[in-house]
């Protein structure tokens, strides 16, 4: 892996680690495409990112987890759930030895998205 590499996709962002993260993290991308088809892929922050009317999540592999940034209303709004994890205000932790909370990330995903579009309806009602 390189020190401080620049990616233009999240393909490019996958395809750099061992096969078994490239899987765990194709399982999460699909999670999020299955929910919003309509979301952008883009790199942000050098990390593999959706958008739909501003950031959704961003996520990106560790040497021993999975960072997962739904930003802090995101890890408020599920806190209970993501008590049993490492985190901070604005990211989770996901043990790479551990199966991933797939159906707690399509929740927070989704979560995201309701937030992100009535923010964009309230922004467009101010003009």
């Amino acid at each position: 892996m390189e020190k401080n590499p620049t990616y233009q996709t999240i393909d490019e962002y996958i395809e750099q680690f061992p096969e078994d993260i490239q899987k765990i993290l194709q399982k999460i991308r699909s999670v999020i495409k299955e929910e919003v088809p309509e979301a952008t892929e883009k790199i942000s922050y050098q990390m593999p990112t959706f958008f739909l009317k501003g950031n959704l999540v961003h996520f990106a592999a560790y040497k021993n987890h999975i960072g997962f940034y739904p930003v802090p209303s995101g890890i408020e709004k599920f806190k209970e759930e993501l008590s049993q994890f490492k985190g901070a205000k604005g990211s989770v932790q996901f043990p790479i030895d551990k199966p991933m909370p797939l159906d707690l990330i399509r929740r927070i995903v989704l979560f995201r998205v309701e937030e992100n579009l009535a923010n964009a309806e309230k922004k467009a009602k101010k003009k």
